[in-house]
């Protein structure tokens, strides 16, 4: 699987911004509760439509952002 498998970017979906596939859940939310300390294991208990895969495309879309900087 890719990461535009677990990603989306939709204009229609959160104004745009990369959000968890089939949700509406930013990828931007899940990194900044991972850099505030939020462990794996509580996220997934926290948002039930996620999974370890998902987490790990949201930090690889992370890498991507700043490449293009």
């Amino acid at each position: 699987m890719t990461i535009t498998d677990r990603i989306e970017i939709n204009p229609k979906v959160m104004m745009g911004k990369p959000v968890i596939r089939g949700t509406r859940i930013p990828v931007e939310l899940i990194l900044r509760k991972l850099s505030e300390g939020a462990k794996e294991r509580e996220l997934l208990e926290a948002y039930p439509r996620l999974t370890k895969e998902v987490i790990r495309a949201a930090k690889r879309c992370s890498q991507f952002g700043k490449a293009a900087r």
